[in-house]
């Protein structure tokens, strides 16, 4: 983007303030994994309730306020709301636990990790252990972590020891690394893929209601679940709603740091705006919308191909109902699936500057057909 535009926009207020920081802190740390998203649903609901008409929460799980609820005119922004995690799938005799995925969790990145295991009686903790760097010299090649050898060790010597604190197979498992602020710059922790989202999408309702701003049409602001396991909790809401337009936002690549080819994973940049996607399921009038949105609010941007599917929410809605308008809006995001997921304070404030002034500039009953 043009140097003139960013230089103009950092001389905006912050969006992001006191409140809004507490409730994001808040929300991160609060486990929602994949399937068992509800605790965190509660919070967002709760801080989202003051700037919305009403509200409900489906079978699953997916939170949905809406603003002008009898509207005929449906607009969605949405996010999703799981986490990445682990199942309990095995307790040898000797009371160690194997693992498998809830969603795309990094074996690479577990070993020494500190993990809560959730159970009818709480929370126990547990750790990823890892053989001694002494142990495995010798000439042997070393064994990399993979699912057939990383374990959890709760401190227990036997299965029934491991039973007796209400774990078994099927419980689920989070890293317990918290949020935090780096260098008044970046906010950093696991989950922000994507609870950026949801939280971003909060405060555009926020700054609805603080502004007076009186939408010709339904806004629905939903938070699905089961994302990171194929789009499923937007699946479901989609046919719900049945909406006329959807505005999807999740997090995509930092491609600036090492290991990452930018000739395939394109030239995408923490710091230098919302992501706007071109893909099939992406309807090129509201992305056109979406661009001139921001060039008139002098809002930086940046631009990602995807060649078949986005991978996101937006997919699930642009195929639901016969066919929904639908376009992405993602978060430039660090060292995605880890538990040190970083994104820059300027372009949350963006996501949420864009999704806003976006929604501004549709018309009720806005007609968004090539041929007419």
């Amino acid at each position: 983007m043009a140097k003139k535009k960013t230089e103009e926009n950092k001389q905006q207020p912050a969006v992001v303030n006191e409140t809004s920081l507490a409730f994001f802190e808040k929300y991160i740390n609060n486990p929602s994994p994949t399937g068992f998203e509800w605790k965190g649903q509660e919070i967002w609901l709760d801080y989202i309730k003051p700037y919305i008409d009403d509200h409900y929460v489906d079978n699953y799980g997916t939170a949905v306020g809406i603003i002008n609820p009898t509207a005929e005119y449906k607009v969605v922004i949405e996010a999703h709301a799981d986490e990445i995690s682990w199942f309990v799938n095995y307790i040898t005799n000797d009371g160690l636990i194997y693992v498998i995925r809830n969603g795309g969790s990094d074996h690479q990145i577990a070993p020494s990790k500190r993990v809560d295991i959730h159970t009818d009686n709480g929370i126990v903790k547990a750790v990823f252990g890892w053989p001694a760097i002494h142990t495995r010299l010798g000439g042997e090649k070393e064994e990399a972590p993979t699912l057939k050898n990383i374990f959890l060790d709760c401190g227990c010597t036997s299965k029934d020891e491991v039973e007796a604190l209400g774990i078994h197979v099927g419980c689920v498992i989070t890293y317990e690394d918290e949020f935090m602020v780096l260098n008044n710059r970046y906010y950093v922790g696991r989950a922000l893929d994507n609870r950026a989202g949801g939280f971003m999408i909060a405060e555009v309702a926020r700054l609805l209601k603080e502004n007076n701003i009186q939408l010709p049409f339904g806004l629905y602001i939903v938070n699905a679940v089961q994302e990171e396991i194929g789009l499923r909790g937007a699946e479901m809401i989609a046919h719900r709603i049945k909406p006329n337009v959807a505005i999807v936002t999740d997090v995509t690549h930092d491609t600036g740091t090492p290991m990452i080819n930018k000739i395939t994973q394109g030239d995408l940049a923490c710091g230098k705006g919302p992501v706007i996607s071109y893909a099939p399921a992406v309807q090129n009038n509201l992305n056109k919308l979406l661009i001139e949105s921001a060039q008139k609010a002098n809002i930086p941007f940046q631009r990602q191909a995807s060649s078949r599917s986005t991978g996101t929410d937006t997919d699930a809605f642009a195929y639901s109902n016969d066919g929904v308008p639908s376009a992405l809006i993602s978060l430039p995001l660090r060292y995605m699936h880890t538990t040190v997921e970083m994104i820059h304070k300027e372009d949350v404030d963006n996501v949420i500057r864009l999704i806003y002034e976006s929604l501004l500039n549709i018309q009720n009953g806005q007609d968004f057909r090539y041929i007419k």
